[in-house]
């Protein structure tokens, strides 16, 4: 987050796909590129409209990253959810 704090904008993810939300949640899957890189076990739902604010002090590691593809889907879901352009 921008300013002079160190604080983080996280999202929730999940391995229940049913929760995903159409339009806004990015799936990752076995069979996708980054899901290696990624760190997690199981397919897996990220959670665009579950975000929290954390201190950076809070966390632990880094379990794995993303492709940019998919950071920039990520992105432009939450900016078109926040400007409500979604539904």
């Amino acid at each position: 987050m921008p300013g002079r704090y160190d604080d983080w904008l996280i999202c929730m993810i999940s391995s229940q796909l049913h929760q995903k939300i159409q339009e806004l949640d990015e799936v990752i899957t076995t069979k996708d590129s980054d899901f290696i890189q990624s760190g997690l076990k199981l397919p897996s739902v990220i959670r665009v409209s579950r975000l929290a604010v954390v201190e950076k002090d809070i966390l632990l590691g880094k379990l794995g990253q993303i492709s940019h593809d998919r950071l920039s889907r990520v992105r432009q879901n939450l900016a078109r959810w926040i400007s409500g352009a979604t539904t």
